[in-house]
Formats: C-alpha cells, sequence, structure tokens
C-alpha cells in the first residue's frame, strides 16, 4: 500500500490493490471539502442579505412615520399662516414650512381634484408635461391612501388634501438592500470562482505528478525489459516469441511516454488525421472479436493537415474507441466519420451501445465517474484534457440515448493551437 499526500489533508491518496480504493480515497475527501466551503459562504450571504433586509425595513418604517409627522406639521402651518394674526406664531409656521425641502407633496381639493399647489417636484417637469401632477399622484395614493385633510368649511363641505410620497432618503433606504445584495452575490461569485480555479489547479497538479510518477515507475522495469530482449534475440529458436514480445515492450513505451507528455508541454507538427485515426481503428480492430464491425468515413479530411500532439492524440482515439467496445459490449457497430465546418475539424465516434443516461451525460468527463465495475475512471477525462487544454479543441457528448447509442464529437481548430502559459505546472 502507498500512501501519499498534497499541500493538504483533503488531498490524501491510498493506493492499493483496486483502482476503485484509490478513486473513493481522493475523491470522497476532495468534493466534501469544495462543497463545505460553498455551503459556508451561501450561509454567510443569506445571514447578511437577510439582517440587512429586515434592518433596512425597520429603518424604512421609521422614517416613513417621522415623514408623515413632518408633512402634518407642515400643513399645520400652512393653516396657522392663513388664519392666524399672532406674528410670533406665523414666523414659527413660515420656519416649519420652509424646512421641508425633501417630501414632495401635492394638493387637492375635497374631490382628489389638483388645485395646482405643490411642493418639492420638478416645476420643469410640471410645465412640460399636463399629464405629471396626475401621475405624481396615483404614485403617492399607491404608497400612502391616507391623505392629510385639512376642513375648511362644514356646509358645504369644503377641504384640502394632501398627499405625499417618499423623500430621496427613503428610497435610498429601501433600494440599500437590492444593492447590498447585488455585491454580496458578485463577492460569491468571485470567491467561488477563485475557490474552483485553486481546486481544478491542484486536481491538475496532482494528475500530472501521478502521471509523471507513473512514467518514471515504468520505465525502468521496461529498460530491463528492453535489455532481456535484446538477450533474447541472440539466443536461438526465439524467432516466434521475440517479435511479440517487442510488440509489448514497444507498448508499454508508448504508455510510458504518453503519462511523460501529461503535465508537460507537449510538442505539435503537422500531421493527418486521416492517418492517425486508420492507424488507431486498424490497431483496435486486431484486438476485437468478430462481432465487432468498425465503419470509417475521412473521405472529406483525407489531405488535411493539423498542427496534433500525435502521442496524446492517439490516446484520446484509443479511449474514445475503447469506451465505444466497453458501451457495446463484444457486439455492435463503431461508427468514425471525420468533415470540415466553419474552419473546424469534426470528429465523431459513434457506437450502438447501450448509451448515457441523461442525469449521467454531465458526469462522463468528471475525473473518477465510471459505470464500470473495473476502471479508474480518468480516461475520458484525460481525453478531454488533451483535446481542450493542449490541442484547443473541444470534446463533448454529441448524442446519446439509452438502449441506441452514443456520439463523442472531438471539434479541433485547424490553424496551429497555441499552448497556454505555464501549462507544464497545470
Amino acid at each position: 500500500m502507498i500512501k501519499g499526500s498534497f499541500q493538504r489533508s483533503c488531498f490524501f491518496i491510498v493506493i492499493q490493490s483496486t483502482p476503485q480504493t484509490a478513486k473513493v480515497g481522493y475523491f470522497s475527501c476532495m468534493i466534501p471539502s469544495w462543497f463545505n466551503w460553498k455551503l459556508v459562504l451561501v450561509c454567510i450571504a443569506i445571514l447578511l442579505v437577510s439582517g440587512t433586509i429586515i434592518y433596512s425595513q425597520y429603518l424604512a418604517g421609521k422614517i416613513a412615520r417621522e415623514e408623515r409627522k413632518n408633512v402634518e406639521a407642515w400643513v399645520e402651518a400652512q393653516r396657522t399662516i392663513l388664519n392666524s394674526s399672532d406674528s410670533a406664531s406665523i414666523n414659527l409656521a413660515s420656519k416649519i414650512s420652509t424646512e421641508n425641502s425633501e417630501i414632495p407633496i401635492i394638493e387637492t381639493n375635497e374631490r382628489d381634484s389638483i388645485t395646482g399647489n405643490y411642493l418639492n417636484l420638478d416645476t420643469a417637469r410640471v410645465n412640460a408635461d399636463k399629464q405629471y401632477l396626475h401621475t405624481k399622484l396615483l404614485e403617492f395614493k399607491a404608497y400612502n391612501n391616507r391623505p392629510i385633510t385639512v376642513v375648511l368649511k362644514d356646509s358645504p363641505f369644503t377641504a384640502n388634501r394632501y398627499y405625499y410620497g417618499e423623500s430621496k432618503l427613503l428610497k435610498e433606504i429601501r433600494l440599500y438592500p437590492i444593492i447590498q445584495l447585488i455585491i454580496v452575490a458578485l463577492f460569491i461569485m468571485i470567491a467561488i470562482t477563485a475557490l474552483q480555479t485553486s481546486y481544478r489547479s491542484a486536481q491538475n497538479q496532482l494528475w500530472a505528478s501521478m502521471a509523471k510518477e507513473t512514467a518514471h515507475q515504468l520505465g525502468t522495469p521496461v529498460s530491463s525489459l528492453q535489455g532481456w530482449l535484446e538477450i533474447l534475440k541472440e539466443e536461438k529458436n526465439n524467432e516466434r516469441i521475440v517479435p511479440e514480445i517487442a510488440k509489448d515492450v514497444d507498448r508499454l513505451l508508448l504508455v510510458t511516454d504518453r503519462f511523460g507528455k501529461i503535465g508537460s508541454e507537449p510538442q505539435f507538427v503537422l500531421k493527418k488525421p486521416a492517418e492517425q485515426i486508420e492507424h488507431m481503428v486498424d490497431y483496435m480492430k486486431k484486438r476485437t472479436g468478430g462481432h465487432v464491425a468498425f465503419a470509417l468515413d475521412n473521405s472529406q479530411i483525407e489531405e488535411i493537415q493539423v498542427q496534433l500532439s500525435p502521442t496524446l492524440f492517439d490516446w484520446v482515439l484509443e479511449n474514445l474507441i475503447k469506451n465505444a467496445l466497453d458501451a457495446i459490449e463484444g457486439n455492435g457497430t463503431i461508427s468514425i466519420h471525420s468533415g470540415i465546418q466553419e474552419g473546424y475539424l469534426l470528429i465523431d465516434v459513434t457506437d450502438t451501445g447501450k448509451g448515457i443516461a441523461k442525469i449521467h451525460v454531465k458526469d462522463v468527463f468528471r475525473p473518477g465517474f465510471t459505470t464500470k465495475k473495473r476502471g479508474w475512471g480518468l480516461g475520458l477525462s484525460l481525453s478531454k484534457r488533451i483535446i481542450e487544454q493542449y490541442h484547443k479543441g473541444k470534446l463533448f457528448v454529441k448524442w446519446s440515448e439509452p438502449g441506441k447509442g452514443s456520439t463523442f464529437r472531438i471539434i479541433l481548430p485547424l490553424q496551429k493551437p497555441i499552448p497556454a502559459s505555464g501549462q507544464n505546472n497545470s
């Protein structure tokens, strides 16, 4: 049993006799850590917003009550100015009247017809738009349908009614929770993005480290096998077994090379994808049963050349074909169709297998996800990384229907991909 850690305890890995053990050891530790942070951030956001809304509503209600008292005082001051003959009372009433510079007020008669008197409204708009006062009156009624009434005469009944709206301060208090909600939402988005970036970076660094260590560990025994192979070549009666052993050693060298390239900046060369596809299909045909049919159509791309990392591109094709073979369970058809569309190379790998359930489509590229009894669940994840991060293309499930099959699509730009800076550390 090999144990290892990476940066912190949540990246603990256990590798035992089965890959499922390692998968549980790593992913059961990584994912809960991420979801705990996410849950904490959401809870903090809910508490902040809820507390702000409650307190803002309290302040808004308090200010609204104070503003009604101020309007009542202003109305009483107006009545005092009209009816009083005492200079001291008039002076006090005038001071109260001039102090109201925030609360908008409209005066109507007993029939709610606008008298033409108003306060703290835009005079220019009143003069330019005849309906402006009526619109504001409806707005004030919707805000508070309890006007302040001053009875001028009992018989016949004559009165002035004063409708008022929200002051600028009250509007700002009501808007404050919305503004804070936007700020908190932005904070949560930035924090989640930062956590996701950190999580992916740590995950990518771990995959790269594991791949390089695997390549390193394979290197020594493969070199030893090459030496033993040369010894076998010198002995007689080994002509039948040496070529087959050589093929297996070459295969091990290819696997070692593939793992060694993960996490490093690959070397791109101008290659014909059609030749790479044909080579991989021929290789896989020899290792499948007679009940598996292959249909290959590269007619549209036979002369097309694309910048590829041949070793890694072959790995992607092999993973997709192996995935199709698992899906058809030894009996069915695997079709590979290639074409050109709007400056991109399209490669579709289709099988007539069991298909993928809709709930699993979004998970097939997630590291560790597999529906097989045996397997690491890394093939499609690594394939997506090779196509999207190294070749600057796309790899996705184009179509899948349970019981009918699936289609995986590769999209590659025809121009040379530019490796991202710092790729060797991801």
